[in-house]
């Protein structure tokens, strides 16, 4: 049992983010190959829910691994490796959001405020007082197009956030790093994504 359990914890070292990296920076294909198997559903997942579309999702991940191994000798370990993902993904999205309004003619920024991003904002504001949080409805299939829908009327800013922590579980402190702003920003957008997403399927909680 001891050599079996000292053997697990060889193979786990062996396949960590930091030695799959290290492998990926000395043109180790089949350790990219790894890295992506480990990461491409949760990337995909993140992408699809910012564009709402599965041919976008697709494309941006893929895009997300090749920027990757093009900069693995620029990683630094600084952070985690998903963090690092999610943040290319994330840069992805603004860059692809901007050339869509560019083709549409649209004038307004993708950075001007729909909402309140300072960071006392989430404590202060009145929640409505529904029937489930949004963090509990992303687990009920029934409302699965709804939740959908309403994520993709959110400002990306938002969404980002909201989808970071109550789908893929990233921590106040990881979306802080992914998105490169203060932590009472962070969990100021979850808040106000949560009110939101709240509004919109109002309809479907109360029915």
């Amino acid at each position: 049992m001891a050599l079996a359990t000292f053997w697990n914890r060889g193979v786990a070292t062996m396949n960590s983010d930091t030695v799959l990296i290290a492998r990926c920076q000395k043109a180790d294909v089949a350790a990219f190959n790894e890295i992506v198997g480990r990461y491409k559903s949760k990337i995909y997942n993140y992408l699809y829910r910012m564009t709402g579309n599965a041919e976008d999702a697709e494309d941006l991940t893929q895009e997300v691994f090749v920027r990757m191994y093009s900069h693995i000798h620029s990683f630094r370990a600084e952070a985690s490796l998903s963090t690092w993902l999610f943040r290319i993904a994330g840069n992805l999205c603004v860059d692809a959001f901007r050339r869509k309004k560019k083709e549409r003619g649209v004038v307004s920024s993708l950075d001007a405020p729909a909402y309140h991003d300072d960071e006392d904002s989430y404590a202060t504001r009145d929640v409505p007082d529904l029937k489930a949080a949004p963090e509990t409805l992303f687990s009920r299939k029934e409302l699965g197009g709804q939740i959908e829908a309403a994520l993709a009327k959110l400002p990306p800013k938002l969404r980002s956030a909201v989808v970071l922590h109550d789908i893929e579980g990233l921590a106040y402190e990881e979306i802080a790093a992914v998105e490169g702003i203060p932590l009472g920003t962070v969990k100021s957008r979850i808040f106000n994504a949560r009110v939101a997403l709240r509004e919109h399927l109002r309809p479907y909680l109360e029915s």
